[in-house]
């Protein structure tokens, strides 16, 4: 069944970007939250990104009236059972998301595909918890949305061949290169990036060079965009602890294990700059100031 219209669950930061994203791209969109403050929050996200668009002329007025009149907001999971499509992007909690997808199992028909934007979570896992294993994929897209052109299309041991083309070929009619990517924690780019940024904090904790020192190697040596400690900071140092520590039951490698310094930060709040301190004192946003240790 060709993908006419698209549910996404969850009107946060990512859940929001990836229902932009499917509006812009032609599709229905109908996105659920569980409250509707939580809706209009999100909603009004999209309606900034959109009114950021024309006046830099990427679209026009009238291409933004017709973005946003494809988007609808609601608390209820009723409004989506006519979806050919659900992208879940709620917390990244298994129990959350296995209950959530189980109800949608119920409602939905059996045509209906599933998707999961988590980063860490195993899909296998999350299919279980439904009746159609062979319709579930994951589909991780990443921050911000509407600018980010990657998307991650992962398959399980289970998914239909012909269900994992067809996202496939769904994450390129969102604009996005689509890469195909196996059932295993944290995909291709969490694969990679983690030890890299686990491995950068264990370098500060054994004095190999300051916070900023490593920040400008790697970004003038390497050409990165930012360092590793910026790019902790503003993915969330939390989020990073959490998935490392998922990583590293599945594999049990050093590699992937969270170093002391992490933990003790993640426990103290200090979780970036969502939390004004990580690696970097945000008293000043516009001029933060590498934490000493």
């Amino acid at each position: 069944m060709p993908i006419q219209k698209v549910g996404v669950i969850g009107c946060g930061l990512m859940g929001s970007g990836i229902a932009q994203v499917c509006a812009q791209a032609g599709f229905p969109t109908v996105v659920r939250e569980v409250s509707m403050e939580l809706v209009e929050k999100g909603l009004k996200g999209i309606e900034k990104n959109l009114t950021r668009m024309v006046e830099k002329g990427a679209i026009t007025e009238a291409a933004k009236s017709e973005i946003r009149g494809r988007l609808k907001g609601t608390t209820s999971l009723g409004d989506l059972k006519d979806c050919n499509v659900i992208i879940e992007a709620i917390i990244e909690q298994l129990g959350t998301k296995r209950e959530l997808f189980a109800a949608l199992d119920a409602l939905c028909p059996k045509a209906t595909i599933f998707a999961s934007n988590t980063s860490s979570l195993t899909i296998t896992e999350l299919a279980t918890a439904t009746k159609r294993p062979d319709r579930f994929v994951g589909l991780h897209f990443f921050n911000p949305v509407p600018v980010m052109k990657l998307v991650e299309v992962a398959k399980t041991i289970a998914t239909d061949p012909a269900v994992y083309e067809e996202m496939v070929a769904f994450g390129a009619k969102l604009g996005k290169t689509p890469v195909r990517a196996s059932d295993k924690p944290g995909f291709i780019v969490n694969r990679l990036l983690v030890p890299y940024l686990l491995d950068a904090i264990r370098a500060l904790e054994e004095g190999v060079g300051s916070t900023e020192d490593i920040d400008n190697s790697m970004k003038l040596g390497c050409g990165y965009p930012m360092g590793p400690f910026t790019l902790l900071d503003f993915v969330g140092l939390d989020t990073t602890y959490y998935i490392a520590n998922i990583m590293f039951d599945e594999f049990r490698e050093k590699r992937f294990a969270p170093p002391a310094l992490l933990k003790r930060m993640v426990l103290a709040g200090w979780n970036g700059r969502k939390a004004g301190r990580g690696f970097y004192d945000y008293s000043d946003p516009q001029k933060p100031k590498p934490v000493i240790f």
